[in-house]
């Protein structure tokens, strides 16, 4: 006999349990209006730390952990985010990373040009302090172009900072370079503590004029930074973090040169927000992990010749299409920097450029960035 199902009320039905909960999902998230914001100053192991209130009497540290639909999304030294729950920065005490906030800059790198993963270096900086040697390790330039690639592709102005250079005379490095509207520094002292780490240094700015810089020089290094987000970053060994103890007061630990590689040990570990010394409110100096790799996996091909502005006037003769990548194609670039319009280093400035843009045998550029250092 056929069961009367009109009969039937809510009491007779049975729901199957779901194995996942009764309470059905939604991609809706709660705004969190609510939510204090704060600057991410280091990450380390899944924890956040971030400062709240900056400049506020009621400035406080606390410690957060990035909520699960965030899981995806990298969070950096230098992001402003959402934090809820727990934000009272007491020991044992943990908050909830919720959204991260609308960034105005993004400095990005990858392992190398074939790697086609994008690295999030920091974000909101203003300033990236490239960091190199005059000798011990020695500098390459390959390094220094790729980091002033990512700065000007990130809308990031770039210092380009030499240090011992009373070991070997940075001319000859320098004139790569004379052509470019960018901040020269120029340490002159070898081996110093914390306290004297530059105690001559000679300075450009960007109009190209140059001075020695008398008297207390990391104070006169600091008005650069003064009331900005600075990054640092150079290969282990260069005297980065020597400079940013300097700099800060703080006690990040330094090292040598290894005698047999020639390169430096690697002394920071992680990338660490930490305030100028008697500077202006929201003045951060961002210390970054010695970087032996700058990829550009990221960066448009097209983009990459704004690194070169003082070889950008001779694209102008340039065939349509040209990807001034190869002689073979008649490039434009080839009887301008013939004809020493971008100076003496103009035929080492197109190398490079050509070496950056090889998009057609990037599968060669990983070997050559070892050759030259990039990449271990």
């Amino acid at each position: 006999m056929a069961n009367d199902y009109s009969t039937w009320d809510e009491s007779d039905v049975r729901v199957r349990p779901n194995k996942k909960g009764s309470r059905p999902r939604t991609k809706d998230r709660p705004a969190h209006d609510d939510a204090v914001i704060g600057r991410i100053i280091t990450v380390d192991r899944g924890r956040y730390t971030g400062i709240v209130d900056e400049d506020l009497p009621t400035e406080r540290l606390l410690i957060a952990a990035r909520a699960r639909e965030l899981r995806r999304s990298p969070v950096v030294a230098g992001d402003f985010v959402a934090l809820v729950g727990d934000t009272s920065g007491k020991p044992d005490t943990l908050a909830r990373l919720v959204r991260v906030e609308e960034r105005r800059t993004l400095l990005r790198r990858s392992a190398d040009d074939t790697d086609p993963i994008e690295r999030v270096v920091v974000a909101n900086a203003d300033q990236l302090v490239i960091v190199v040697a005059a000798a011990n390790p020695e500098p390459r330039t390959g390094f220094i172009d790729r980091a002033l690639v990512a700065a000007y592709d990130s809308g990031i102005a770039p210092i380009l900072l030499i240090t011992k250079a009373d070991i070997k005379d940075p001319a000859e490095l320098l004139a790569n370079y004379e052509h470019l509207e960018m901040t020269v520094i120029i340490s002159r002292t070898a081996s110093a503590g914390a306290a004297d780490a530059a105690s001559a240094i000679d300075a450009r700015s960007d109009d190209g004029d140059s001075a020695l810089l008398a008297g207390g020089a990391v104070e006169q290094l600091r008005e650069f930074l003064d009331g900005k987000v600075s990054v640092m970053v150079g290969h282990s060994g260069v005297g980065k973090s020597t400079m940013v103890n300097a700099l800060t007061g703080s006690q990040r630990a330094t090292g040598g040169v290894n005698a047999v590689t020639g390169r430096g040990r690697h002394t920071s570990s992680s990338a660490l927000a930490l305030r100028l010394k008697d500077g202006e409110p929201r003045s951060w100096i961002i210390d970054t992990p010695g970087i032996r790799s700058f990829g550009l996996a990221h960066v448009n091909p097209d983009r990459i010749l704004a690194a070169f502005p003082d070889l950008q006037p001779g694209t102008d003769d340039c065939e349509r299409g040209c990807k001034h990548d190869s002689v073979a194609v008649n490039c434009g670039l080839d009887p301008y920097v013939a004809a020493g319009h971008a100076g003496d280093a103009g035929p080492a400035r197109l190398a490079s450029l050509r070496r950056l843009l090889g998009t057609s045998d990037r599968t060669e550029g990983r070997a050559e960035a070892k050759e030259l250092g990039q990449i271990d």
